[in-house]
């Protein structure tokens, strides 16, 4: 055992009792290299982060740009600093007019807690809607909202007022009333297995948080940025939300998220009390260099008109008796299993072979692809095709 597996599970605190435990020594394009020089490819983008893939020139090149000029200076929002900026005017122009104020956060949870935060203090009310097998984050309030029993039992009591329903439910939209400050939502659900919203349902829920005085929050942590082939989910519905969320692949590979509104909605932080949110390293210069650098190229090449090419390729390769069934947009796609033994064989397997898979949280049955946005044609018909060998050695 080498050194670094020894103090990787003596001294690095586990979140499971079974670590995937690869060594890795770097990382290129779509592929990681472990201290044996083993390649594997891709297929999660470290739990849809590396959009752009490993080591990307134009975004390292920003990175080393920034580095050279300044790293942390003061806590958020009190110096001007040109990399969050100008990340904030190039994100703005590509956002509807109603979201044109943004709050830089470290992760994707301080995201949804910010936003839970701001839809209380706009709204004056307390109550939240979130759907069954959501994953909003693990913080205090970002579990409260969970969407599933299993993830949050243990750490009661959680904040009241939070009401789960059923995702793609008509009927249970009209349970949200006049006391509700917000609907947190999915626009197509993650951990849950990638469940697409059935036609009409997210535009209901506009409709029932425009009739209550609700805000409508989407959380597109793993669904922005291309994944789905547009630059976000919501694009693809054209409901607009009242707060968006950002996080994962925002910040290039570095740590970043942000909660975005309106610049009215966004004032009712600034007072009673002054720094009603605060965040020493939200928006880190480093972090934002980065993510501006990963925007300019995802939204100013090709790669998004490919993405929904590519998701077709993957799932016309994918025919086997036993995948239940594909789901998916873009490149978020899950295969769905009878059960989780068969894709844990089936993810190990593919590991075994230089393929690097996953499940999801709440649908264990299934198997996760949402490689890099980079991946090339032939590197798609080889994960298909290891993935379909594994099935079979099962």
């Amino acid at each position: 055992m080498t050194r670094e597996r020894t103090n990787f599970y003596q001294y690095v605190a586990q979140t499971s009792p079974a670590p995937v435990g690869l060594e890795i020594e770097w990382a290129e394009g779509v592929y990681l290299f472990d201290t044996s020089g083993k390649k594997y490819l891709d297929l999660i983008s470290g739990i849809a982060v590396s959009n752009l893939g490993h080591q990307h020139p134009i975004v390292i090149s920003a990175i080393e740009s920034q580095l050279k000029k300044h790293m942390h200076l003061m806590v958020y929002g009190e110096f001007i600093q040109s990399p969050q900026t100008e990340l904030a005017a190039a994100l703005n122009s590509y956002l509807p007019k109603q979201l044109n104020n943004i709050y830089f956060t470290n992760s994707g949870a301080e995201a949804v807690e910010g936003a839970m935060k701001l839809a209380k203090r706009f709204t004056g009310k307390t109550q939240f809607v979130s759907f069954r097998n959501a994953y909003h984050g693990s913080t205090q309030g970002a579990l409260s909202i969970c969407g599933n029993e299993m993830l949050k039992n243990s750490f009661r009591p959680l904040l009241p007022g939070c009401s789960i329903h059923e995702y793609n439910s008509l009927s249970e939209i009209e349970h949200i009333d006049e006391s509700c400050a917000g609907v947190i939502v999915e626009p197509i659900q993650g951990e849950a297995g990638v469940i697409i919203p059935e036609k009409g349902f997210l535009e209901a829920l506009r409709k029932r948080c425009d009739e209550t005085g609700a805000l409508l929050i989407f959380d597109e942590i793993q669904t922005g940025f291309g994944r789905t082939g547009k630059l976000f989910a919501f694009e693809h519905s054209g409901v607009i939300p009242d707060i968006l969320l950002l996080g994962k692949s925002f910040g290039g590979g570095l740590p970043l998220a942000a909660f975005i509104s309106s610049k009215e909605k966004m004032c009712s932080l600034t007072y009673d009390p002054v720094l009603g949110h605060i965040s020493t390293f939200g928006g880190h210069p480093l972090s934002c260099a980065a993510a501006y650098a990963s925007l300019n190229v995802i939204a100013d090449s090709d790669l998004l008109k490919n993405v929904i090419r590519k998701g077709e390729l993957f799932c016309s390769l994918l025919k086997h008796d036993d995948i239940r069934s594909i789901r998916g947009l873009g490149l978020f796609i899950a295969l769905e299993f009878e059960n989780e033994r068969i894709n844990q064989e089936v993810i190990k397997r593919c590991l075994d072979k230089g393929v690097i898979t996953d499940w999801f949280l709440f649908a264990p049955n299934c198997l996760r692809i949402a490689p890099p946005l980079i991946i090339r044609d032939e590197e798609i018909t080889f994960a298909c095709s290891t993935i379909l060998e594994a099935i079979n050695s099962i």
